[in-house]
């Protein structure tokens, strides 16, 4: 039978053991006033910018304005638990994410914790959510093509990797859905996707990983979602933790791409927790630093030199318009800091044109550096060719007389239009979007209507994988075939006309 008094013994120095009595001497400070996701404390002097809080309640959050007196509290988990006169003591660190390969395939919060039916993530790594952008030093020159396989981008608006695109258009004009297709283009190369939703509701974000689930990409894609009915606090470290996660990956040598869905949302967040904490409001009563804000996080992407291990982010950040205009502080701030932007059209989506990508409007400051050399030259005047069909389009449609050749210009146009009409998770090789664009370029297409060139050319590109097999492997490679490739492939024209019973 057990001793009693060696039993109270054996309690007594198993507690003596578990009790840490520096957790007494660390400075406490007390909550002075709560609102909506931010608190205000006093009797904490040494607390350093951004550093973690706990409090009383369980509920945990971030030292966000320093003051004099007292300071500006942002808070994230357990907000509603918050009350005048609790309790609170610094952590002594920065908000931190467990990172790395077992974060594929999950949605989690800002934090790292799992918001689906999967465990905790074991993985033992973790990194801080504010980390500095990479010194110019470490950079190389973004020279490397990142293929989204949509047609209107590749070949007009090439991308690479390490670069900064903005993809920006109203409400409801497939802004998201182009999103996914790049990350949905990219499931069987060597980039991994973070893809960061930003003040959504819930239902979006599980519509998000059903899609990518369909698409055969989510175990690529590592989903990090601050949900509308999450604290503004949780929403502004959102694209923090996304661009965290995308860099655990660049700094083991490998490449990734984040989208930030969409950083209107995120200024939004920004604003409402600055005027709670009685900051100076500035133009549409934005804090004077959102422009330092997102130019911080943005600057995170970027292609390293080899000595740095050669990885890269290429990020995709998300904007919203009203009624088109570019103009507004968040739009134009971006604009600024990214190497270009995708402008997505609401007249263009409305006459069912999609991927609704003004190509005139559009820009990539990479230009043709990202391409390989057969979309290069394939693509050479695409755009020029396409801003002289709409000006065309324009004239012809107030009924002035058009002779043959604008006739001609007019019904290439509209065939080259046809042909970059893209629909939803179906990516295009380089082979079969240089093929394509040559087939324009050489006039082969020309003597059809616009139906009919999109069905001859996709026989010729089944065509030529099945009868030039080295010429459609130099393609996909990123390399010129042999000499005389194009009179080659002009030979199955033929054959791809009867195809399509022409």
């Amino acid at each position: 039978m057990l001793d009693p008094v060696s039993s109270v013994q054996q309690d007594l120095t198993a507690a003596a053991t578990a009790m840490r009595l520096e957790d007494g001497l660390k400075p406490r400070g007390v909550v002075r006033r709560v609102g909506d996701g931010v608190a205000v404390v006093a009797g904490m002097d040494d607390v350093r910018y951004e550093e973690l809080l706990a409090f009383d309640s369980g509920a945990f959050g971030i030292a966000f304005d320093l003051r004099a007196d007292s300071l500006g509290a942002v808070l994230l988990a357990g907000a509603s638990r918050v009350r005048e006169g609790d309790g609170v003591v610094s952590l002594q660190r920065l908000p931190e994410l467990p990172v790395g390969p077992e974060a594929l395939g999950r949605v989690l919060d800002p934090l790292g914790n799992p918001l689906d039916e999967g465990p905790p993530l074991a993985s033992a790594r973790r990194m801080p959510l504010f980390r500095p952008a990479p010194r110019i030093i470490e950079r190389k020159s973004v020279d490397q093509t990142l293929w989204t396989g949509v047609m209107a981008v590749d070949a007009a608006i090439p991308i690479g990797r390490g670069q900064r695109e903005l993809i920006i258009g109203d409400r409801n004009v497939g802004k998201t859905a182009l999103a996914i297709d790049v990350v949905s283009a990219q499931r069987l190369g060597d980039v991994a996707c973070v893809y960061v939703m930003i003040g959504q509701p819930m239902s979006r974000v599980r519509t998000l990983r059903d899609t990518l689930e369909r698409a055969g990409c989510l175990n690529n894609t590592a989903i990090i979602a601050a949900y509308a009915s999450d604290s503004p606090g949780l929403q502004y470290l959102a694209p923090l933790a996304g661009a965290t996660m995308a860099e655990s990956f660049r700094d083991a040598g490998s490449h990734a791409l984040v989208v930030y869905d969409d950083l209107t949302k995120h200024a939004d967040a920004y604003r409402e927790l600055a005027l709670l904490l009685d900051r100076p409001p500035g133009r549409e009563a934005y804090p004077g630093d959102i422009f330092y804000l997102h130019a911080e996080l943005l600057e995170r992407a970027a292609a390293m030199s080899l000595q740095e291990g050669g990885g890269s982010v290429t990020a995709f950040p998300l904007v919203e318009t009203t009624d088109g205009d570019i103009s507004a502080y968040i739009p134009t701030n971006l604009i600024s800091i990214t190497d270009g932007q995708i402008y997505l059209d609401t007249g263009r989506f409305e006459r069912d044109l999609r991927p609704a990508i003004d190509i005139g409007r559009s820009v990539s400051r990479i230009g043709a550096i990202a391409q390989p050399p057969p979309m290069r030259k394939a693509a050479k005047s695409l755009k020029i060719q396409l801003s002289r069909f709409e000006s065309l389009e324009k004239l012809s449609r107030v009924g002035l007389d058009i002779d043959v050749a604008t006739q001609a210009t007019l019904l290439e146009g509209d065939i080259l239009r046809s042909l970059l009409r893209q629909g939803r998770f179906s990516p295009r090789s380089i082979c079969a979007q240089v093929i394509t664009l040559t087939a324009v370029s050489e006039h082969w297409l020309s003597e059809l209507n616009p139906r009919q060139a999109v069905v001859v050319a996709d026989a010729l590109v089944e065509f030529a994988r099945l009868r030039q097999a080295d010429i459609t492997d130099a393609l996909d490679q990123g390399n010129l075939p042999a000499e005389g490739w194009k009179q080659t492939l002009q030979d199955l024209l033929p054959e791809a006309l009867r195809r399509a019973n022409l």
